[in-house]
């Protein structure tokens, strides 16, 4: 009897013969996957090491070994792909110190938000990795527009010089040192000295001089000026002064329009109902509101100044005259903005404030008791040290949420660390007893900032 005759049966026997064969080609074809590897481990390296040079990863591989087939022999592959390197794909870095400016991430500030019941966000400039500021933005763009017109070169010894309260100061000594060139920096002595500190440590020349008012060839800014006007004749080595000017260099407020306004605009994707910021040189303010309203056509954004005690620019934008009541005579202490809050407020029209002054819609006035009250409530609450400036715009931006709908955006920044304002800002913090342990953590932002009249 054939197999033919039982189907069944000659199933059973095909099977069992394709079952056999199955494993023995495995058998065979098993010696390939080592020298597979082999191959693909060194067209590897050799990819990395073409691709990075003398900084390569160096990736161990299996041992070269040509193992024999039962069936075929000794096997041998042949690799024709086509192999691309392309450094960005494999590594992700920035090329110095300079690289580490801008695309600072917009937080939301929880509690703010809750308590006002709007969506309060806050660019974190602090994050700047240059100065720790929204300035490393105006800093690097002079130094740039400056090389750009040959008005600095690297390696010629060349002396930047500027008039600042420190931020700027800071931002420009980092990258002046970063880029081969010298910094000198004047700035008032009642400053908090942890600022004129770090700009030793950075290695610029640091002159401290005596609060006086913008009239005075003695003012920081204009001795600022003065000193680069003799850098020649005092350093005759065929160096250059230069003035950075932030209070008037256009390069101030188009680094913002450059930068800061776009990512504010990505970030929210271009839904904000308002952006608040305070006013120093007003760079940052005037940029931001060039590129929201002007280039984007946010026309319905409200652009509110965050103004502290002392400074003339909230009457100027609510009045359109410049005055502070602190301006009276015999009422005032100091020859500058009548406050403790450093790096905002002024009483002068800079260029680079009023390139931007007609786009800014309101101001907010805050006190110095306010500042400080907030300063605390946004470590208390929220895990944020911040310094004077923020603390401003954080009360600037809780008063004009109230004024919009339930639900609004609004943009703020934090300017700088706490870290810089420990000897002064934070020391009267503390003489006020907002750190004392045993003092009750306060849970009615509004009673803490003497803003009952804003609940909704």
């Amino acid at each position: 009897m054939s197999l033919s005759d039982h189907p069944r049966v000659y199933g059973t026997v095909a099977l069992t013969a394709a079952f056999a064969a199955g494993i023995l080609v495995t058998l065979g074809f098993k010696d390939c996957y080592p020298e597979l590897e082999n191959r693909y481990q060194r067209r590897r390296n050799r990819n990395l090491s073409r691709s990075n040079g003398d900084y390569g990863v160096v990736v161990p591989t299996a041992n070269r070994v040509h193992r024999e087939s039962l069936i075929f022999g000794p096997v041998r592959l042949e690799d024709h792909e086509e192999v691309t390197s392309n450094i960005n794909s494999s590594f992700d870095w920035v090329e110095g110190i300079e690289g580490c400016i801008g695309n600072t991430p917009l937080v939301m500030i929880r509690s703010l938000s809750e308590a006002t019941g709007c969506i309060i966000l806050a660019k974190a400039e602090l994050l700047n990795g240059a100065g720790g500021s929204p300035k490393d933005r105006v800093a690097l763009n002079m130094i740039q527009d400056a090389e750009e017109r040959g008005l600095l070169v690297p390696g010629r010894g060349d002396t930047i010089y500027e008039g600042t309260v420190g931020s700027t100061g800071i931002s420009l000594a980092t990258l002046a040192r970063a880029k081969g060139y010298k910094c000198h920096i004047c700035m008032p002595n009642d400053m908090a000295i942890e600022k004129s500190q770090l700009l030793h440590h950075l290695g610029a020349t640091v002159e401290r001089v005596n609060p006086a008012p913008i009239t005075s060839p003695d003012h920081f800014v204009n001795l600022a000026r003065r000193r680069a006007r003799e850098h020649e004749a005092v350093h005759a080595d065929g160096s250059v002064g230069f003035f950075a000017d932030q209070f008037e260099s256009m390069a101030n407020y188009q680094a913002h329009v450059k930068t800061t306004g776009p990512e504010i605009y990505r970030q929210t994707g271009g839904q904000l109902d308002a952006f608040v910021a305070g006013a120093g040189t007003g760079g940052t303010i005037a940029g931001v509101a060039k590129y929201l309203k002007e280039e984007k056509n946010l026309w319905e954004t409200r652009v509110v100044l965050a103004d502290p005690q002392g400074s003339g620019l909230f009457n100027k934008i609510r009045h359109g005259v410049m005055y502070s009541s602190t301006e009276r005579e015999g009422t005032r202490r100091r020859q500058q903005v009548d406050t403790m809050v450093e790096g905002i407020g002024i009483n002068r029209i800079t260029e680079n404030f009023e390139s931007g002054r007609v786009l800014i819609d309101d101001a907010v006035r805050v006190t110095d008791e306010q500042a400080c009250r907030m300063a605390r409530w946004l470590v208390e609450h929220d895990g944020i040290f911040c310094g004077s400036s923020t603390a401003v715009n954080c009360v600037a931006a809780v008063v004009t949420a109230m004024k919009l709908p339930r639900g609004s955006r609004v943009v703020t920044l934090l300017c700088d660390s706490g870290n810089r304002h420990l000897s002064k800002f934070w020391k009267h913090i503390g003489d006020m007893g907002l750190e004392n342990d045993t003092q009750a953590q306060a849970e009615d932002l509004f009673a803490e900032l003497g803003l009952e009249e804003l609940k909704r």
